[in-house]
């Protein structure tokens, strides 16, 4: 079974959702209000599979900011997503 579809997983992502208030943290960071509808790990779990379900290394995000963290092409994260994930570790 894959993480994601994990009971684990699934709980934990309600949770974040909860504490998130169901909004998008890059959108409230510029003071709008959106729905999230995913919950992110802000530093990838094959980087830091350690941090899988760690609540510092997971942020509630709407669809088009989730999009704006990866290049979709490569996997890799983008700059804001880098400036994210700063935020819970430095990378190296």
């Amino acid at each position: 079974m894959s993480f994601h579809k994990s009971k684990k997983w699934k709980e934990k992502r309600k949770a974040i959702l909860r504490r998130d208030e169901y909004l998008c943290r890059e959108c409230r960071r510029y003071g709008r209000t959106r729905l999230a509808t995913t919950v992110h790990h802000i530093i990838p779990i094959d980087q830091r599979p350690d941090l899988a379900l760690a609540s510092k290394n997971l942020i509630s995000l709407c669809t088009e900011c989730h999009n704006k963290m990866h290049d979709r092409d490569s996997g890799e994260l983008t700059e804001l997503g880098k400036r994210w994930a700063e935020k819970v570790s430095p990378l190296p």
